[in-house]
């Protein structure tokens, strides 16, 4: 049922009342440092802000109401102490300082990992899991990363996407099976990828458009190695399409490029990664679900995307699809960005000075800009009410950011 498609709006607000579900993507979360093992998370300590659609609980605020301004994520459950988050399709993700994963949200199959599959509107721990460094979600999924450089996956698993060599939903974590020294997660609807210390990307899951990156179209319950790829610092996952930045500051990516979203300038597919075109000296990348769009920060502070825009999600201030990167604009352009995301119609961006900023569709109040209308923005707007954020983060239809409690 997590199959895929572009999506009109029909299909979307088919997807809000939860007639049919639709997949995610999520970037790969900051993971501890050495050079041994996972990077240290780096933000907060402090508690999460929530906005956007709400008809599963996903805002973890404790109804099932829509918020078009960001609502605290619920401390019922004593969810204090956040130092990360993630978005699945519609369920939230946070790593607590002391290294326990929580959940809250859609969990039909298992994807808030508490042993059960009833959804919660507040968060709850996820069974059996010590030292998490970082999350990521799928379309009906969780993945973990530990200190120990293993990982650790939950819920739907039609395709293999749990990488445990079966196709049996989980309600609680299995580990993948044949990773090691991992250093950094992400997921893409119904596929997972992997940054191992080496530099070499694994992946795992569906793989009908080539998105596993194995010169395949076939399906792998286990990891896999993606095929050319070395010296690889970031990973990102979307809608079946993968991405990758190598330490030269270059962008890869393979898969589905029906809307341009591999950024190398044709519509033509590709099951090996290749080269997104005018991207060079970037830091940090990101890839959103249904919208099939994919973006960059550069170490300028810009960001940039590609792909299709039928909401405004390219932030550049028109909704024609491009096959190449453009940069995200503002009223005087979008700069000191520090960080990036994604949801299914939208994008998200953190400054330097602590705002967030987001641009495309806004049917469900997704922008966090206080209304619902216009229904999208083609050029970024400002999240409100937020200040001191650390981080950012794209659900389904929902944003999620990090707020030092210091500066707020």
């Amino acid at each position: 049922m997590f199959r895929r498609r572009r999506l009109g709006m029909v299909a979307v607000a088919l997807a809000a009342a939860g007639i049919v579900a639709l997949p995610t993507a999520a970037t790969a979360a900051p993971a501890w440092g050495t050079a041994s093992g996972p990077r240290p998370l780096v933000a907060g300590p402090g508690p999460a802000w929530s906005w956007g659609y709400n008809g599963l609980g996903q805002l973890g605020n404790g109804t099932t109401t829509n918020s078009a301004v960001p609502v605290r994520v619920s401390g019922l459950t004593g969810l204090t102490q956040v130092v990360g988050i993630a978005a699945g399709r519609y369920a939230g993700y946070a790593v607590r300082r002391d290294g326990t994963a929580w959940s809250w949200g859609y969990n039909a199959y298992g994807q808030l990992g508490d042993g059960t599959i009833t959804n919660s509107r507040v968060p709850v721990r996820v069974r059996g899991l010590t030292r998490v460094v970082a999350l990521a979600g799928g379309s009906a999924n969780g993945y973990a990363l530990r200190g120990d450089g293993t990982v650790w996956s939950w819920g739907y698993n039609n395709y293999g996407q749990l990488g445990n060599g079966t196709t049996t939903n989980s309600r609680v974590p299995v580990r993948v099976v044949g990773l090691t020294r991992v250093i950094a997660i992400a997921s893409g609807g119904t596929t997972a990828y992997a940054l191992r210390e080496d530099g070499t990307v694994w992946s795992w899951g569906y793989n009908d458009e080539g998105q596993l990156g194995n010169g395949t179209t076939a399906n792998s319950p286990l990891p896999v190695r993606i095929i050319g790829l070395s010296g690889v610092r970031a990973i990102a996952g979307g809608q079946e399409t993968g991405y990758a930045l190598r330490g030269d500051g270059t962008v890869w990516a393979w898969g589905d490029n029906d809307e341009g979203q591999l950024g190398n300038g044709t519509t033509v597919s590709s099951t090996v990664p290749v080269v997104i075109r005018n991207l060079s000296e970037v830091t940090a990348i990101a890839a959103s679900s249904e919208g099939a769009s994919g973006y960059a920060l550069r170490g300028d502070g810009t960001a940039w995307a590609w792909g299709l825009n039928n909401t405004g999600q390219l932030g550049n201030g028109t909704d024609d699809t491009s096959l190449v990167p453009v940069p995200v604009n503002g009223t005087t352009g979008l700069v000191g960005v520090t960080a990036i995301s994604a949801g299914s119609f939208s994008g998200y961006a953190l400054r330097r000075d602590g705002t967030v900023w987001a641009w495309g569709s806004n049917f469900f109040g997704q922008l966090g800009k206080g209304l619902t209308t216009p229904p999208y923005s083609l050029l970024p707007v400002q999240v409100s009410g937020i200040a001191g954020a650390e981080a950012v983060a794209g659900g389904g239809f929902s944003g999620y950011t990090l707020v030092n409690t210091l500066d707020r």
